[in-house]
């Protein structure tokens, strides 16, 4: 009986501790399903939120031991997160930095710098340097590679797609006479007077064999610049990010920076999964993440799913489409039938999707294209007869172009998007410009989403370099959010479609609450409510209520990861 009384009275007790630290006198957008603004908040020693009110409602909670912050009017909201970056993206350059190219003569000044600092036949590799972004709106062309680099082999990358130079494609065994592998997606284009490979590459990745003359990071150095990316997140308010496309040996990697107390953002993680291979090598990978002990629910590091690549990209031609691409000089297209390239067959992408949300873990597959979309999301409403989607939080990445019919499956189904309005900020003139405006209403629809409850999440598939606005894509989430609402694009004097713009509280939403859930840790994290993680950020503007060209310009003062300060402004 007096066991009974003790722990009732230690549960009371522990309950209703006096609050660690208050923050007080500021205005708290607490991004809660009311959307409800207040003035305080409380935060308990275990890093949880243990009220959220008035000045006087709060501060009434303190003791002795309470440490008070004055905020002094300035503006608290939840941690933001990422749906999708890939943290590789730290060591692109370890070995050189990387100017910011925007035109073919820049491209070509940068591998003539490549060459100087190689020995001759040493590979020369250009990566994420999406055609769409350079003036000339276009690959460079193999006799451009040549001219420059006749003695190192040249791939110049954007992703699925690839330029190879004259010596790169003899060393890759690419010539008139090559047969695209059984069972792969991809192509070799060819010059249609002479038959000659032109250089581009489709969705093959490359196979030339060289060595290079870039320096290969250790264990550390990849630790250390990893930890380095993480802290950038923090100071632009990012407390959660997912790691698209990982793999277990980067959940390794997590582990240990957790253990060390560095690792500064929650991980969600996506293991991508050899879709193409032979079944029984799928049916492996999937077993081991299934089985890996990071899939049981963590609010700081889980597993949460799996990735799958299903077609190409809007930026290099190669996303799969309904309707045609149309010919485009720029894009390589000379066939007026050519849709783009889809990756995995229906027959194969049904057993990926039956075995991962059988599971219970989140598939996801990149698709860019409206036709990509439409077919997993078909997939799901099949494998759906079976078992839910809709628990597994089953997902689509990208989702560049999506049919009217597709929103409307996905609402019904459950099934969520990881969507980087940042494409639409960097590209959205190029499209634009190719595709037309009427075929453009189909691009990133964030207003028929949120109007029919789509849960949609905000990323930004950041791939290359730290820093948040020079980074290949940019990662910094208030540009993210100013581009949700204005849909606008660099250098196109119109918004895309402002019919489908969202709210300031929707783009906030984009970015806390619905990527809590998109992400498996909406019990935890993503709004400022009791019981949840004390995950925030001050910053120096008003998102709501500043001019809205400036909120792209927002400071982060401090952000908070569990009620710990990982990063302040100085």
């Amino acid at each position: 009986m007096k066991l009974t009384v003790l722990l009732a009275v230690f549960a009371f007790t522990s309950l209703h501790a006096a609050p660690s630290l208050i923050l007080h006198h500021g205005k708290v957008i607490t991004v809660d399903q009311a959307f409800r603004i207040a003035e305080a908040v409380a935060i308990d020693a275990n890093g949880r939120i243990t009220a959220v009110g008035t000045n006087d409602e709060v501060l009434a909670l303190k003791a002795d031991s309470t440490q008070l912050l004055d905020l002094g009017g300035k503006t608290l909201l939840p941690g933001l997160m990422d749906s999708h970056v890939h943290p590789g993206a730290a060591m692109t350059e370890f070995d050189h930095e990387i100017p910011t190219m925007e035109t073919i003569a820049d491209v070509l000044a940068y591998i003539a710098t490549r060459v100087k600092a190689s020995q001759p036949g040493e590979l020369i590799l250009v990566r994420q340097i999406f055609i769409t972004r350079l003036e000339e709106k276009r690959y460079p062309t193999r006799a451009e590679l040549d001219r420059i680099a006749p003695n190192n082999p040249v791939v110049f990358s954007t992703g699925p797609d690839s330029m190879l130079n004259s010596l790169a494609l003899k060393l890759g065994g690419y010539s008139r006479d090559f047969k695209v592998p059984e069972g792969s997606a991809g192509k070799m284009e060819t010059d249609p007077a002479t038959g000659e490979p032109t250089g581009l590459l489709r969705s093959l990745g490359h196979n030339v064999k060289a060595p290079s003359s870039a320096k290969s990071p250790t264990a550390d150095d990849t630790y250390r610049r990893t930890v380095e990316l993480f802290r950038d997140y923090n100071a632009v308010g990012l407390t959660t990010v997912a790691d698209r496309d990982s793999s277990l040996k980067s959940v390794e990697n997590y582990e240990k920076m957790l253990a060390k107390g560095d690792l500064t953002v929650r991980m969600r993680v996506s293991p991508g999964i050899p879709s193409m291979s032979l079944w029984p090598a799928c049916e492996k990978a999937i077993d081991e993440v299934v089985q890996h002990p990071r899939t049981k629910p963590d609010p700081m590091l889980q597993i949460t799913g799996t990735k799958v690549y299903l077609d190409g990209g809007m930026l290099t031609g190669s996303a799969w489409m309904i309707d045609p691409w149309g010919i485009s000089e720029a894009y390589g297209i000379s066939d007026p039938q050519y849709r783009g390239v889809q990756k995995i067959t229906a027959d194969r992408l049904k057993q990926l999707v039956e075995k991962v949300t059988a599971a219970g873990l989140q598939f996801t597959a990149h698709s860019v294209g409206d036709a990509a979309v439409q077919l997993l999301i078909d997939t799901y409403e099949d494998v759906n007869q079976r078992h839910s989607v809709r628990a597994a939080r089953s997902s689509v990445t990208h989702c560049n172009f999506m049919h009217p019919d597709s929103i409307a499956k996905a609402a019904k189904l459950g099934v969520c998007i990881d969507l980087q309005p940042i494409w639409l900020h960097m590209d959205g003139r190029t499209l634009t410009h190719h595709f037309g405006d009427e075929r453009m209403a189909r691009f990133q629809p964030l207003r028929a989403c949120f109007d029919q409850k789509v849960i949609v999440g905000g990323g930004s598939d950041h791939m290359q370099k730290i820093g948040s606005f020079r980074s290949i894509n940019p990662y910094n989430p208030w540009l993210g959010m100013w581009t949700a609402i204005t849909r606008k694009a660099r250098k196109l004097d119109k918004p895309v479609h402002i019919e489908n713009a969202l709210t300031r509280e929707e783009a906030l939403r984009l970015y806390t609450t619905n990527n809590a859930f998109l992400l498996k840790n909406e019990q935890h994290t993503g709004s400022l409510e009791t019981g949840k993680l004390a995950d925030m950020i001050l910053i120096d503007r008003d998102p709501l209520t500043c001019p809205i060209d400036d909120l792209v310009q927002t400071q982060v003062l401090k952000t908070w990861l569990g009620g710990k300060i990982v990063f302040e402004k100085h």
